[in-house]
């Protein structure tokens, strides 16, 4: 039987942000399905990391001001990222979330889903923008380096490209990148020709989909660029940025993912898991702003990491993705073989 751990802790619901759309709601709508699922996971309780830990990604200049700020009681990091007065330990739990996760996949559990607030992907090493603090996965992926797992991948699959997470790996051949998202859309990177630097050029790899794409362009994305290059990559654990905000029903996005397609990506990025690096696989929350399109997303990536069979999805091409895959596979071909 596969072990699924489901890692939470209550002050990710003290990250006050007051009717902004990244709000407690989202974790409290979840948690209420998932409890209401017939699903048999573990229930976690994170540490907090260290400031060590944090302190791998992110200057300690930046850390003290988010220190700082909720020390005075909140304040913005930019328009759209609000820190309140728990959101530093919201923050150092989020990240902290991960890092048990890792911890547990690495010892007992197959696999883990964080449910954690504030998400992570935007945050810089010297900022925080587009709802996130701490990047969470990347500082879960130094740390399984740490914990000697030396190959990251990184599956990104929200609707926003994960700057942050591609500006820290930019340079770094022990980490792949890979992302799916809107473009144009916030926060305007992700472009196929962003593909690494100094060395670690094809270690990110960019799959920027065009409005409205749908269930059929999400999964010809995901076999037919992610697998062949994971793969090839073969990690020693995949980390997950999973927002489920390309969702139909999402406020804040314009593509058209069912919740079904949730589950198929949940699926792709477990095969590439047993396949690779003995199951070791965490997902860490990342956006989703329609509440119970969130919730019933996450229940349906939660049954994939269980190993329960995934619903048929009729696949119809779009033209438009199908051209931006060959896209991507002629920018990869010079660095990987699977796209020679």
């Amino acid at each position: 039987m596969v072990r699924t751990g489901l890692i939470y802790h209550p002050i990710y619901l003290e990250h006050d942000t007051d009717g902004h759309p990244e709000r407690k709601e989202r974790l409290i709508t979840a948690l209420k399905k998932i409890e209401a699922s017939d699903l048999d996971l573990e229930l976690i309780t994170p540490r907090p990391a260290t400031l060590e830990e944090v302190g791998s990604v992110h200057s300690s200049g930046y850390i003290d001001q988010v220190r700082a700020m909720s020390e005075r009681g909140g304040g913005y990091l930019d328009l759209d990222t609000v820190v309140s007065q728990r959101s530093y330990e919201a923050a150092l739990m989020a990240a902290g979330g991960v890092i048990t996760g890792i911890d547990e996949v690495k010892n007992d559990l197959d696999n883990a889903f964080a449910l954690v607030r504030p998400p992570g992907h935007h945050a810089l090493p010297n900022r925080g923008m587009g709802f996130c603090i701490f990047n969470n996965v990347a500082i879960g992926a130094k740390y399984a380096q740490k914990m000697g797992l030396e190959k990251v991948l990184i599956v990104d699959w929200d609707v926003h490209h994960g700057n942050g997470t591609s500006a820290i790996f930019y340079d770094d051949r022990t980490v792949l990148y890979f992302s799916t998202h809107q473009f144009p859309h916030y926060p305007g990177t992700g472009r196929v020709k962003e593909l690494g630097m100094d060395g670690a050029e094809g270690f990110t790899v960019n799959v920027p989909l065009p409005w409205g794409t749908g269930d059929s362009g999400y999964i010809a994305a995901f076999e037919e660029i992610l697998k062949p290059v994971a793969l090839e990559f073969d990690p020693d654990i995949v980390l997950v940025s999973a927002g489920q905000d390309p969702h139909l029903g999402d406020p804040l996005s314009g593509m058209n993912v069912s919740t079904e397609t949730f589950g198929s990506m949940a699926a792709a990025v477990k095969e590439i898991a047993d396949s690779c690096c003995k199951g070791r696989l965490v997902a860490a929350l990342e956006g989703g702003y329609n509440l119970n399109a969130l919730a019933d997303s996450i229940v349906a990536i939660l049954r994939a990491f269980k190993g329960e069979t995934q619903a048929l999805i009729e696949i119809e091409e779009d033209p438009r993705v199908a051209e931006r895959i060959e896209e991507v596979k002629r920018a990869m071909s010079p660095y990987w073989n699977c796209f020679k």
